[in-house]
Formats: structure tokens, sequence, C-alpha cells
């Protein structure tokens, strides 16, 4: 199964998205590597391009993006907030755990050894 195929549908099917308008909302998505997201983040973004309020959850499943309860959670998280738009990343982007909390600063993530030699935003691999 294509679980970013499948998030993507799930949230199209049920929101309409407006051709303009605000609040955003944006979802991306994090893992240990480029296959599975163990947690997903919801940003509301305001008229002024701020991020208004921001929400998290890790994966209760297998990958958080068929997780049929946090899927629910994150679509009531985005209604309630009268949402106009929303823009989903179409791929995992990044490790899970943060820099500074879950590691130290200015180091790579000992549990999420693929993004050390990837670019997070392009997918690519990095060079040496």
């Amino acid at each position: 199964m294509n679980h970013e195929k499948f998030a993507e549908r799930f949230f199209h099917k049920r929101l309409r998205n407006q051709p303009s308008g605000f609040p955003i909302a944006t979802i991306a998505y994090y893992g240990p590597d480029d296959q599975t997201a163990t947690k997903v983040v919801v940003g509301i973004v305001d008229s002024k391009e701020e991020v208004i309020e921001l929400k998290c959850w890790p994966v209760r499943a297998q990958d958080v993006r068929i997780d049929r309860g946090i899927n629910d959670e994150i679509l009531s998280f985005i209604e309630e907030r009268n949402v106009q738009r929303v823009a989903i990343a179409g791929r995992i982007i990044g490790c899970p755990h943060e820099e500074g909390i879950d590691y130290p600063e200015g180091s790579v993530c000992p549990q999420c050894p693929y993004w050390a030699k990837i670019d997070r935003w392009t997918g690519e691999v990095l060079k040496s």
C-alpha cells in the first residue's frame, strides 16, 4: 500500500480546499527513514504566514499515515479551526526527533542515521 497516497486521498476527500483564504493547515510527516512515518505535525498558519498553532501526533500504528484514529483527530483539529486550505508534504521530510531536545544541537540523531546523508527538503543524497 502506498501510504503517502492513502493520507493525501483521506484528507482531500474530506476537506474542500478553497482557492484562497486563511487559515491554512500544513501537514508534515516524519520518520526514521523515507518509508515509515512515525509522527505527523499539523501547523495552522494565519494570513501573516505565521504558525499560530502546532500539534503533533506520534505513531500508534505501523505508519501514522494509515492510522484512522489519528487521521480523524487531525481532521477534527483542522475543521475546529475553520481552515480554508490544506498543504500536505508529499513525502516524509525528516527525522521525528527534535534537535536540542532529543539529541544535542548540531549533531546527527543517533536513532535515525538515514537522515544524516539525506537532504530532508529534496530527498537527495548529500555530497560528502
